[in-house]
């Protein structure tokens, strides 16, 4: 089943308090070629009118279901009872490959500088990228890159 058969996105990509404009606007252009929706959870450090983010996002905003909400508590009341929300976190244990992704599923991550707080990962299953070569965590652009990537590919069969 192709995305144009399928009702509703492929997938959500969820910001929790994201800080900066340029990897949104990247993200948001990721969401855009891929057929997810972007859901961005306030506050976050910029505005949408940015310079930086209108620079990242190019011309491809026009093609992103875009969502803004006030809070976590605001985002959650939007969830369908079904919804699937996975963690990406360098706290868990499986890796992203090995996570069972379904059409609809939200993968949340958290903002660039502390990633997601505990309170908030905690109940909600867990996956992380590999990084072999060591450091604290991928730039957050990247992250939602390769992790999108692979749940799209899972899901559509690549």
């Amino acid at each position: 089943m192709t995305m144009s058969e399928a009702a509703g996105p492929l997938l959500h990509v969820v910001l929790f308090e994201p800080e900066k404009a340029g990897n949104v606007g990247n993200i948001a252009r990721t969401c855009a070629v891929l057929g997810a929706a972007l859901h961005l959870i306030r506050p976050y450090g910029f505005h949408l009118s940015d310079r930086e983010f209108r620079r990242a996002v190019m011309d491809y905003l026009q093609g992103v279901e875009l969502h803004e909400h006030a809070s976590w508590t605001a985002f959650q009341g939007t969830l369908p009872a079904t919804a699937r929300v996975w963690a990406l976190t360098t706290h868990a244990q499986t890796y992203h490959t090995q996570a069972d992704f379904r059409r609809g599923d939200h993968l949340l991550f958290g903002p660039e500088s502390r990633g997601l707080p505990l309170w908030l990962r905690g109940p909600l299953p867990g996956v992380k990228l590999p990084q072999p070569g060591g450091g604290r965590s991928l730039n957050l652009s990247v992250a939602v890159g390769v992790a999108s990537f692979e749940a799209a590919r899972q899901i559509e069969g690549w």
